[in-house]
């Protein structure tokens, strides 16, 4: 595992790190040891991106194929396609019974290689975390005419506003399918440093406001099962996508992930843009902040310092 030689990772461990590094991974393997693993999940935690030149896990050539040669032909793709790995449901998918069926089993593959590579290069995790979505990304990002709050290459953090996560972080493990263009996104400050130079202006205190605003605020999220944490990230998103001052002036990057790299990054606490790029699996891993190498780093832990009170 490497990073620049200024990094903060190499100065200061736990540091959160001010623009997200791009930490290249170059030893995983057979010998990778708890150490290593330790030392990953808190590039992680800090605000970094774990890249793989290649994919680190099984992804057979004829999947990757198929998932090419069917959503380049097939103008029904018009939005990503999604699996539930808890219930074997696919989402998104216009096509014949046998192409969808493919389709179903290249994800729920991807999705169980993903799990299995994961639980040993992020081991302090391995066991704790909720398996979310798999999806799969076919359209080209740049160009795509969406509103504003579903616009992905405007810089923002990540919240699902269905599946609040009371707390625990969004990892997400990306492999670019794509034969011959990169991936491109842009990945700001990481959240401590985010948070507090946003936070107050996107209106922290409305959510962690004492008396009465508290109340109605613990009551809305106890109907919605969101806690006051879910509800400012989820604002937050909106916020920041809204805010033009930020979306021009917020430190960033940009990246490239060339074909067939894989990456992981905690997208809810790394501000990030996709700015182009076509064909692309992703899976999506709910790790609970307890399980942090560093929990101070979390960002519902920033912003409960930040706030002054318990936020879920």
């Amino acid at each position: 595992m490497t990073a620049p030689a200024n990094s903060p990772s190499l100065l200061n461990p736990r540091a959160p790190c001010e623009v997200a590094p791009l930490i290249a991974v170059e030893d995983f393997g057979p010998e990778w040891s708890p150490g290593r693993a330790a030392q990953a999940c808190l590039e992680l935690e800090r605000g970094g991106i774990l890249k793989f030149s290649g994919v680190p896990f099984e992804l057979p050539q004829a999947d990757i194929a198929f998932l090419l040669s069917y959503a380049a032909r097939d103008s029904r793709f018009h939005k990503n396609v999604s699996y539930r790995p808890a219930s074997g449901v696919l989402r998104g998918f216009a096509g014949d019974p046998a192409s969808e069926e493919r389709t179903q089993c290249i994800l729920r593959t991807y999705s169980q290689n993903v799990v299995a590579f994961a639980a040993k290069l992020l081991a302090p995790y391995a066991g704790r975390w909720t398996l979310d979505f798999a999806s799969f990304r076919p359209l080209e990002e740049a160009g795509r005419s969406l509103s504003l709050h579903k616009r992905n290459d405007l810089l923002h953090v990540d919240a699902f506003p269905s599946r609040p996560t009371r707390g625990a972080r969004i990892l997400r493990v990306f492999t670019n399918l794509n034969p011959a263009e990169p991936r491109v996104w842009n990945a700001g400050l990481a959240f401590p440093r985010l948070a507090e130079q946003y936070a107050a202006a996107a209106g922290l205190s409305r959510f962690s406001a004492p008396g009465p605003l508290r109340r109605i605020s613990r009551s809305l999220a106890l109907r919605s099962s969101r806690s006051p944490y879910d509800s400012f990230m989820l604002h937050f998103h909106d916020w920041m996508k809204e805010n033009a001052s930020l979306q021009s002036g917020l430190p960033r990057r940009q990246v490239e992930f060339p074909p067939s790299s894989t990456w992981l990054v905690f997208t809810d606490g790394v501000p990030h843009a996709v700015m182009s790029g076509r064909f692309a699996l992703e899976q999506t891993i709910i790790v609970p902040a307890q399980a942090m190498v560093a929990p101070e780093l979390a960002p519902i832990r920033v912003l409960e310092r930040l706030a002054g009170t318990k936020l879920a």
